[in-house]
């Protein structure tokens, strides 16, 4: 399990890839971590407010994070900001929508696996702590659309990639938060 004592651990230079449920406490515990650190910050906001309901969660999370952190909308390129980011820390939330927004502008599957590898790159090269949320999405059945089948195979697949790079792996569950071991499966 993590500990209150691992945000003393925070250090500079660090990927650390968060993943879990909805509402698991995922987010809650990246800002958690961010906040330990020292420096200025940032949040990488991935959501695109398609709708009334969307609008108004994004502007509840925005006023939540109050004045800690700078925040950037980046809904399709994350790589371009995490190259140019100075800050110390970084927030990136959430690689799920983010996925969700490549598939809904079309992106093929092709162009998919290249944005997901060349944000593999760009987050294990920055300099400062990176904290990439994602949601797992496949623990469930598996889903009747081929659509959501894409999404949830490229999720998995981008899990797996950033966990291979990734300094430290939290899984978030019912308000727990167990940091796993490194042993990593052989990637495809």
């Amino acid at each position: 399990m993590v500990s209150a004592h691992d945000h003393e651990r925070a250090t500079r230079d660090e990927l650390v890839l968060i993943g879990g449920g909805a509402r698991s406490g995922k987010t809650a515990f990246a800002e958690e971590l961010a906040c330990a650190i020292e420096g200025p910050r940032a949040y990488v906001a991935t959501a695109e407010p398609f709708d009334d309901e969307l609008r108004a969660r994004i502007d509840r999370h925005r006023a939540d994070r109050g004045d800690a952190f700078d925040t950037l909308e980046a809904p399709v390129d994350l790589a371009t900001p995490l190259r140019t980011l100075p800050h110390a820390v970084v927030i990136v939330d959430c690689l799920t929508v983010w996925l969700g927004n490549l598939l809904h502008h079309e992106h093929d599957d092709a162009s998919l696996e290249r944005a997901i590898d060349e944000l593999a790159e760009v987050t294990r090269a920055r300099r400062g702590t990176t904290l990439l949320v994602i949601n797992e999405v496949g623990l469930g059945i598996v889903p009747e659309s081929p659509l959501v089948r894409r999404f949830r195979d490229h999720t998995g697949r981008a899990q797996r990639r950033l966990a291979a790079r990734a300094d430290r792996v939290v899984f978030c569950v019912m308000g727990v938060r167990l940091q796993l071991a490194p042993t990593l499966i052989t990637l495809r």
